[in-house]
């Protein structure tokens, strides 16, 4: 059996609250953990679309978990959020099961996931743990896309449920920048210098976040995929966790 199909075949799909989450479990004994959190405008995609992500962080010793959250067409912000902290939370209360050390975790945020991940990073709720937040083209600005406008900024807005002047606290919880804390984890931001989810959404999360811009217009997944990218930040979460 190839080492893909022995983790495919170790995958379990558990519930928590609503949603569900697909967990790869530690490989002898407890081992540090990667959430895995999908984009999609926040209101598409599920878990399958990092299926072979998770598979790779797997296979490099972590204890996975790639999981749903509730989509914008279903729940306005700040479930998206909330439902990320319930996956952590569940999973910490079944760190045995799991065989996942929960005083040891990252967040890995793609696009709109990459989003959700940096907001628990710079919750005062998030759970214990945390040692960083990895995304790849957040959308750590939803009122700057909202202002660039296109698919992206009506996204944004029907994230919110309204716009930033009929709700601006709404929109102000959803600014990762505007909560940012020196206290919080550490973040690393990948963008491309030409994609539609500009540098600009992670710049002002300097210094917490480092940023690192790359030449094209690669977006998300297509950027992970990148041998370079995605060595890179298997490197900066070793180093960390």
């Amino acid at each position: 059996m190839s080492l893909s199909a022995m983790v495919l075949a170790l995958t379990m799909t558990v519930s928590y609250g609503p949603q569900s989450m697909d967990v790869l479990p530690g490989d002898g004994g407890r081992r540090p953990g990667v959430f895995l959190v999908h984009g999609g405008w926040w209101s598409e995609g599920d878990k399958s679309a990092l299926a072979s992500v998770a598979r790779r962080f797997s296979a490099l010793g972590y204890a996975v978990f790639n999981l749903n959250y509730r989509l914008s067409g279903t729940a306005r912000w700040p479930a998206q959020r909330d439902d990320t902290i319930g996956a952590i939370e569940h999973a910490r209360r079944n760190a045995a099961r799991y065989r996942f050390d929960p005083s040891r975790y990252v967040l890995v945020g793609f696009s709109a996931g990459g989003h959700v991940a940096a907001s628990v990073g710079v919750d005062d709720r998030r759970p214990p743990g945390l040692r960083g937040v990895v995304g790849f083209s957040p959308v750590s600005s939803p009122r700057l896309a909202y202002d660039t406008g296109g698919r992206l900024g009506r996204s944004a807005r029907a994230l919110a449920g309204c716009s930033p002047r009929v709700c601006p606290r709404v929109w102000r919880s959803m600014e990762v920048a505007e909560h940012a804390d020196p206290g919080d984890p550490p973040m690393l931001a990948f963008h491309a210098a030409g994609e539609f989810v500009p540098p600009a959404h992670s710049l002002p999360l300097r210094p917490l976040a480092e940023v690192r811009v790359l030449p094209g217009a690669g977006h998300s997944t297509r950027l992970y995929g990148m041998r370079s990218v995605s060595r890179a930040a298997e490197k900066w979460i070793k180093s960390i966790i």
